[in-house]
């Protein structure tokens, strides 16, 4: 007899990756649209839980408006003799696996960035209370987790009471997340892998060290290792970090051998440091975008919550759209906001020296971590809307990034500039052009310039 012989659609690992267009919704739970969301999971001692118990806070799926999109926070207390508080943010990342394993719900993202469609087929099906999906999570948990053994689960959609406990969250994830903070990469021989994305992103890997998060931001170097210690074959696994190859741009021979095993030969290098080169893969989770800006020289960051566009006109969801899917894209950097506040953060790029950009809320919330001068001269959009914008503003500042800036033009004589350019082919066995995120790669061509400008340069550092 199976599990879910009484749940209205099915349940089972093809239905991640499943994706729910906005024409096909029936509700959306949280979102870029709800300032207050989360999913959070607190250890609880046996006798302070009631087993399997589904409680719903506010209005059930079937009393919510049809394609409309509301707060929602996800509580899950467990306990069990091996339960420590230790094993939260391992309990909790499995949310988003088994969620997306129920036909008709999408679920991306994590912590306070949870974004949750339940499709119009679905619900038509049957699948219209919180207290199918509750009863599927909880024997999922117990079934793949068995160190659980109670567990009890509330759903909110009422406004004030999700607000209440998503503050209470916050200061949670604060606390996990501090844990962390001091330890060292070279301290350690293990790191952690981490694939729960690969439904998504199927040549993705998350890389966890004790000095770079994942991604998403909910799994350090310690979630890493309990969750490893626990389930051992699970989407959390050890990595022998290996060789040290390249330690400014944080390349491993451990790293590189795993990736490649568990993305299938896709991807088999990756630099830990850097947005250039071979740099982290991105899945579609992470909480914020390293992105290059080259008429500056330097990075801009952006957040899920920011709403409007970037410094460059562009706005959250296309920059994600330029890096995500497991694809490693020069100048476009996946990151968690917690490796912000890591030495390491782009080290080998110059790290906050190469920062230009970033919405005044990630700043306010790393500001801690940031170097003095980074607090006066990295912009925010309430000091540069645009490119041009921008470069006034870093000139202002005497951004460290302007030493990477070219001299100005120095022109040779008019009159020599057209006698040497005027008619001339040149003719070039091979040529690289790169923009937007692709190579343009010219073989046997001939260039025709019409007029040669001499720049020099300084190195760059």
């Amino acid at each position: 007899m199976s599990m879910f012989e009484d749940i209205p659609v099915d349940v089972g690992v093809i239905y991640e990756g499943e994706r729910i267009r906005r024409n096909n919704m029936q509700i959306e739970l949280g979102g870029p649209k709800q300032p207050a969301k989360f999913e959070l999971v607190r250890a609880k001692k046996m006798d302070e839980i009631e087993d399997e118990k589904v409680t719903i806070i506010g209005p059930d799926l079937k009393d919510l408006p049809e394609g409309g999109n509301v707060p929602f926070g996800i509580l899950i207390e467990v306990a069990g003799k091996a339960i420590e508080e230790d094993l939260e943010g391992v309990v909790e990342r499995r949310i988003h696996e088994y969620c997306n394993f129920v036909e008709g719900i999408m679920h991306l993202n994590q912590r306070y960035d949870i974004w949750i469609r339940v499709s119009k087929k679905a619900f038509q099906k049957g699948l219209n209370s919180f207290t199918h999906v509750g009863k599927v999570l909880a024997r999922l948990y117990k079934s793949e987790l068995p160190f659980i053994e109670k567990i009890q689960i509330t759903f909110i959609t009422d406004p004030a009471k999700v607000k209440e406990l998503h503050d209470q969250a916050m200061d949670v994830y604060e606390a996990r997340d501090a844990k962390a903070r001091g330890m060292k990469d070279d301290e350690v021989d293990t790191f952690y892998g981490c694939t729960l994305c690969q439904s998504f992103a199927p040549t993705h890997m998350c890389v966890i060290t004790p000095q770079r998060y994942s991604n998403c931001g909910s799994i350090s170097w310690f979630d890493g290792r309990a969750s490893a210690q626990v389930d051992p074959k699970g989407p959390v696994f050890a990595i022998e970090k290996g060789e040290m190859l390249d330690a400014e741009k944080g390349e491993f021979s451990g790293i590189n051998e795993t990736i490649k095993q568990k993305t299938l030969g896709a991807v088999d290098r990756v630099w830990m440091y850097t947005g250039f080169g071979y740099p982290h893969t991105s899945c579609g989770c992470f909480e914020a975008m390293a992105f290059y800006i080259p008429e500056v020289e330097g990075y801009g960051i952006v957040d899920r919550g920011f709403k409007g566009v970037t410094v460059n006109g562009l706005p959250f969801s296309t920059l994600a759209d330029s890096g995500a899917g497991g694809r490693q894209v020069d100048g476009f950097h996946g990151i968690s906001i917690e490796y912000m506040r890591s030495p390491k953060f782009l080290e080998a790029d110059g790290g906050w020296d190469r920062i230009v950009w970033m919405p005044q809320s990630v700043k306010d919330r790393v500001a801690e971590f940031m170097p003095e001068t980074a607090k006066t001269n990295v912009a925010t959009e309430n000091d540069a809307k645009t490119v041009d914008e921008l470069k006034v503003f870093l000139k202002e500042k005497n951004h460290p990034v302007l030493q990477r800036w070219t001299e100005e033009a120095e022109e040779v004589p008019e009159a020599e500039a057209e006698e040497a350019a005027e008619g001339t082919m040149f003719p070039v066995s091979t040529a690289t052009v790169s923009a937007g995120g692709f190579k343009i790669i010219f073989k046997n061509a001939k260039i025709h310039a019409e007029k040669v400008i001499i720049k020099r340069e300084k190195p760059k550092r």
